[in-house]
């Protein structure tokens, strides 16, 4: 078992090296310390080439005690990931991890969750009230969370170069989708975003990098790291007395509140890059969840009936000219 720590090494690097975020390395490595560590204590000792699906599958039954489904899925895709690189290493004859899956998973209980809209406006209230600098910081980094949904990465990749003032255009990398995209910003968000460039030049100045090209900078100048745009948000929200707010929540709300401003499906998948419609077809649920506490029981009803009725009428017409 001596090997592990050394395969682990490599297996990072080519994580790495595949442009997988930091935390995500992080999170994969950590695993598989854990794991590496559980095999080494085994006796008798344990050689890599003769692991098999039980001594694996005894390594998950105890990871999951007091974990959640989530957490023990994922642990399982991670060792088989971990398992298909020692199979290239040719370490490994076949995968044992490869038919062997976690814990079912309800989907209902993963449904995207959004901000409300008091809790938004307590947020910005709040952010109103720290000192300039801070401020327009702080205010510019909630408006390209909500207004154009970026993700934390790319949010934290951005550069100034990303920035067509003229047009009122974002350029967002497509590292996890491998598609660069162009967002248009409202006019809120372009307001903030220019209240804020002289903030920044001010502080870059301040420190002696005005070469630095990233968007979104700290005190220090230097580029803003997802810990700390997430702990920037987290420490607002809790001043305002708002829950835990998660930042992709704030593009949840973006995509629930382009659905229901008329915005197509197809629209909001090119605003949030998403790689498919589906994983944008979530954001329904967010709609439909809020008119079903919102609206009467009986207009529920009456939609759902028209969507029926409207449904079987495409249906015979399409019959009809298929007929003919």
């Amino acid at each position: 078992m001596r090997r592990w720590d050394l395969l682990v090494e490599g297996y990072t690097r080519e994580c790495e090296a595949r442009g997988l975020a930091p935390v995500t390395v992080f999170n994969r490595r950590q695993e598989l310390d854990r794991c590496g560590s559980w095999l080494k204590h085994r006796r008798p000792r344990v050689n890599l080439e003769q692991l098999d699906s039980e001594l694996l599958i005894g390594y998950m039954r105890g990871r999951g005690t007091f974990r959640s489904k989530a957490t023990v899925a994922a642990a399982v895709s991670m060792l088989r990931c971990m398992g298909e690189y020692l199979v290239a290493q040719s370490v490994w004859t076949k995968n044992p991890l490869r038919w062997i899956r976690g814990p079912k998973l309800d989907p209902r209980m993963c449904l995207p969750r959004r901000i409300d809209k008091a809790d938004m406006d307590r947020l910005w209230d709040e952010a109103g009230k720290r000192d300039p600098k801070a401020r327009e910081a702080i205010m510019c980094l909630l408006a390209l969370l909500y207004g154009t949904g970026l993700r934390r990465g790319e949010l934290e990749r951005l550069d100034l170069a990303d920035w067509d003032r003229e047009n009122g255009v974002l350029t967002v990398d497509g590292r996890k989708t491998g598609q660069e995209r162009k967002v248009p910003v409202g006019a809120g968000v372009w307001r903030r975003i220019e209240a804020y460039l002289p903030v920044r030049q001010n502080r870059l100045e301040a420190t002696g990098r005005v070469e630095e090209p990233a968007f979104m900078v700290g005190r220090l100048g230097k580029r803003m790291r997802g810990d700390s745009i997430s702990s920037a948000v987290r420490i607002c929200a809790k001043a305002a007395g708002i829950p835990f707010v998660s930042l992709h929540q704030f593009r949840h709300s973006c995509a629930a509140d382009l659905l229901e401003s008329g915005a197509t499906m197809p629209e909001v998948k090119a605003v949030l890059g998403h790689a498919v419609i589906q994983t944008t077809m979530r954001s329904v649920y967010i709609v439909y969840r809020v008119r079903r506490r919102v609206l009467p029981k009986w207009l529920l009803v009456i939609e759902i009936m028209c969507g029926v009725i409207g449904g079987g009428i495409l249906l015979m017409v399409w019959g009809c000219m298929y007929l003919r």
